[in-house]
């Protein structure tokens, strides 16, 4: 997109971007890594883009998403061999992205700390656009309020108060997105998904693969119960159950949903068959 903005720099600001192995930030590599950096001093932005070789697994949710196989990376260099071009490239630059401070910024230290390079950012600025979204367009009944009704919600807080302006808010909703196609991030359309259906509305926001509602669990294509966090995090419960059957003892003691709880309470009581 074209602007007329001329960015105030100090440093150099790089924007980028990683497809990875999944979505843990310290046990996951990157298998590609995008960059453009803007030079502080105004000359023409600079592009950087390489496959790379992560040394272990794509899991099959993330090979889902970004498309890129084992195949596609067999020979192509490891995050090693290309480190210390990365690590001059970005130099002292201040780091931009979207989610990045959550997920991409602590991958790319990772992987630079594996390697023997400390990658300090204490001293970069981090800019997030998607803080920048969440700060300016606010996820709360009261801007959803006046998004959508064009009114300011006055006993915000209370209860009923609530209530009925979430009603009015989703009947808002209805009559903004009536007939309204969706642009996905995959750029598939989807026709119309908003309508005054309940089972379709339910099918269009919510995440089948999730198991409970705290989302502590998954489940894979094949309907496999995963655990969906911690030092087991893709892993089937049964296989960890199996293996380490401690660890059912611990989550049924620890402060867990009691959905969760039932969930992993019939993988358990399967195995005792």
């Amino acid at each position: 997109m074209a602007t007329n903005i001329t960015l105030k720099l100090d440093r150099d600001l790089l924007f980028f971007d990683t497809e990875t192995t999944g979505l843990n930030v310290v046990k996951d590599r990157i298998l590609q890594l995008a960059m453009i950096k803007y030079p502080k001093n105004g000359s023409s932005p600079q592009e950087w883009s390489k496959l790379i070789n992560p040394g272990i697994p794509i899991s099959e949710e993330s090979m889902s998403i970004h498309g890129i196989t084992p195949a596609m990376l067999a020979n192509q260099p490891t995050f090693r061999q290309l480190a210390q071009e990365i690590f001059d490239f970005i130099g002292d630059a201040d780091l931009a992205g979207y989610n990045s401070n959550r997920f991409d910024v602590p991958l790319l230290m990772e992987e630079f700390d594996r390697v023997g390079l400390f990658f300090d950012v204490a001293q970069r600025r981090l800019i997030d656009a998607q803080r920048i979204f969440y700060r300016m367009e606010p996820r709360t009944l009261r801007a959803a309020y006046r998004y959508y009704c064009q009114e300011e919600l006055t006993d915000a807080h209370d209860a009923l108060a609530d209530v009925r302006a979430t009603v009015q808010v989703f009947f808002g909703q209805l009559e903004r997105y009536n007939g309204q196609d969706l642009i996905d991030e995959d750029g598939q359309r989807i026709a119309n998904p908003i309508v005054p259906d309940v089972k379709v509305l339910h099918k269009f926001i919510n995440d089948p693969t999730i198991a409970d509602t705290t989302q502590r669990l998954r489940y894979d294509d094949k309907r496999t119960l995963l655990f969906n966090f911690g030092k087991y995090l893709n892993q089937p419960v049964e296989v960890v159950f199996k293996r380490e059957p401690n660890y059912y003892h611990w989550m049924i003691e620890r402060d867990f949903s009691v959905q969760t709880k039932r969930l992993i309470q019939q993988v358990w009581q399967s195995m005792q068959k």
